[in-house]
């Protein structure tokens, strides 16, 4: 397996919806998230670590050391359990898991599950492998303008009722036939927000890495996932999503002559990451728009003037080959 990454990175992603619910709320009956004060959507950070999870799921075929441990619909402990059994030959006995015996079986899931690996897990249930801190760290996106969620009755030209008594398929038809065209149709609503464009943040820490083996393998295949992460989650109540090219990265390199010292700057950092945020990439509408409706209504600009001695500024795709 490659090596840990030896340098510091931020990250900046604009990614945009439209005709859909980018992040229904649970709370408010599955709505678009908002931000109750301005108004602009929000979608959270478990939302994109999932269709990060998703994408490196059927790129890699679940497979280790490229396995997904929070998978869609399953048992945690069911992993932790393996773990114990790979790493020390049994699950731990009734007295709990052992100091060491709870770091091998950490150890191996970190080896073994690209989500460990980059996000982090808490595993201390079931049998226990503890806790992992992840070294890439997503925020909530937020859209750049107000978005205005909508609620759409829709139609369905069918029901499907529990007919009681119903013995066979042949119930079921009689029973239809017995109905009345009118009632043999249902209403439904459909949560959407017309148009919006989201910017997203990531940290990716040099040090964290070292300690669950974050390597440029993963790296690469993190940022080929964030770039791809929609074209496989399609469906009719997400509408359009795209991410939207290039994914700008600010990869601290250091500036000492000396290697060891250059190496020790590149993992610590050269600058705060809220200059990537706030100074070198500034994301705006167009003159004359007052509501945006596509990303061609707004414009993206780079100042390369505000990059920081001791940092590089990568797009991806097309600089890949330059993250280490």
């Amino acid at each position: 397996m490659a090596q840990p990454i030896t340098s510091r990175y931020e990250f900046l992603y604009l990614f945009d919806c439209e005709n859909g619910n980018p992040n229904g709320d649970p709370d408010a009956g599955n709505a678009p998230r908002i931000d109750p004060e301005d108004l602009h959507g929000l979608v959270s950070d478990v939302a994109i670590k999932r269709r990060i999870r998703n994408y490196v799921q059927i790129a890699k075929n679940n497979t280790m050391p490229y396995a997904i441990f929070v998978e869609h619909a399953c048992n945690l402990n069911k992993h932790i359990a393996r773990a114990h059994e790979e790493a020390n030959g049994k699950l731990p006995d009734s007295s709990g898991a052992k100091k060491d015996e709870v770091e091998k079986a950490r150890k191996w899931l970190c080896d073994n599950f690209f989500d460990v690996r980059a996000f982090g897990a808490v595993m201390s249930t079931g049998p226990n492998a503890g806790q992992v801190r992840g070294p890439v760290q997503v925020t909530f996106a937020r859209s750049l303008d107000p978005v205005l969620p909508l609620e759409i009755s829709i139609t369905r030209m069918a029901v499907a009722e529990d007919v009681r008594g119903a013995k066979s398929w042949k119930d079921y038809e009689n029973w239809e036939k017995e109905q009345k065209e009118d009632e043999l149709r249902t209403m439904g609503r459909k949560s959407l927000i017309p148009y919006g464009l989201y910017l997203g943040k990531g940290f990716i820490s040099a040090h964290l890495a070292e300690q669950t083996g974050f390597n440029t393998d993963d790296l690469r295949l993190l940022f080929e996932a964030i770039l791809g992460m929609f074209e496989h989650d399609r469906s009719a109540s997400k509408g359009v999503m795209t991410v939207r090219t290039p994914v700008f990265v600010l990869k601290h390199v250091g500036t000492d002559s000396d290697p060891e010292q250059r190496k020790r700057q590149a993992m610590l950092g050269c600058a705060p990451a809220q200059v990537l945020f706030e100074e070198i990439v500034e994301v705006r509408r167009k003159e004359g728009v007052t509501v945006p409706r596509s990303f061609k209504d707004y414009e993206v600009i780079v100042h390369e003037d505000k990059i920081p001695r001791g940092t590089q500024l990568l797009r991806l795709p097309e600089d890949m080959d330059k993250l280490t």
